[in-house]
């Protein structure tokens, strides 16, 4: 196996430990953030991280596949497209639905990601989704950055941080956000509150 990944099994109790972590984290996140039907979650997730080595150093498939299952079941659930951020390697590019592609209009990039050059949970997310494409820029209604990915380049403005109950899963850093519509006008100018 290649250096700087897992070799070996890891342990069953930690992969339902860490998907339940992941499923807690977005319906929590989904549920502040107010997402409807349609919108964009956009994630990125060290699976290195969450196994508590550096980023980069220590790519676990097993580990980002239960991540990703904990998180996709719900927002394929809910109707959220879901886009996995690849690692810097492949300047972050994405993964995402083909249709969510198409309907957005989104630049393609060809790439097919791998666990050290797009990162485990990329690669997983172009194994599970039905047709994964890999697209160089999304502007999300909300994201999860798990493991200090570095993910407010594909949010939308205006970013707005949400402190959620779980903020690691296994031993990696959580930070979340959602988005807000910019507010236009001066003095005189009136806001929609469900918009805040």
């Amino acid at each position: 196996m290649a250096a700087g990944m897992a070799d070996h099994k890891m342990d069953t109790s930690f992969l339902e430990e860490v998907k339940k972590e992941a499923a807690d984290a977005v319906i929590e996140l989904l549920t502040q953030a107010k997402l409807e039907e349609g919108d964009i979650l956009v994630v990125g997730c060290s699976s290195s991280e969450v196994v508590g080595e550096r980023i980069g150093t220590f790519s676990s498939v097993e580990t980002a596949e239960a991540v990703f299952d904990g998180i996709y079941e719900v927002t394929k659930q809910k109707g959220i497209y879901l886009a996995a951020q690849c690692c810097e390697h492949l300047n972050r590019a994405l993964i995402v639905e083909k249709e969510l592609m198409k309907r957005d209009r989104l630049t393609r990039v060809n790439v097919v990601p791998q666990p050290k050059a797009g990162g485990s949970f990329g690669t997983t997310a172009y194994k599970r989704f039905k047709e994964p494409v890999a697209v160089e820029y999304i502007s999300a209604q909300a994201g999860m950055d798990i493991g200090d990915t570095l993910i407010g380049m594909h949010l939308q403005a205006v970013a707005v941080p949400l402190r959620i109950a779980i903020n690691r899963i296994g031993s990696a850093h959580v930070v979340c956000a959602r988005t807000r519509a910019k507010f236009v006008g001066g003095s005189r100018a009136v806001y929609d509150e469900e918009l805040l």
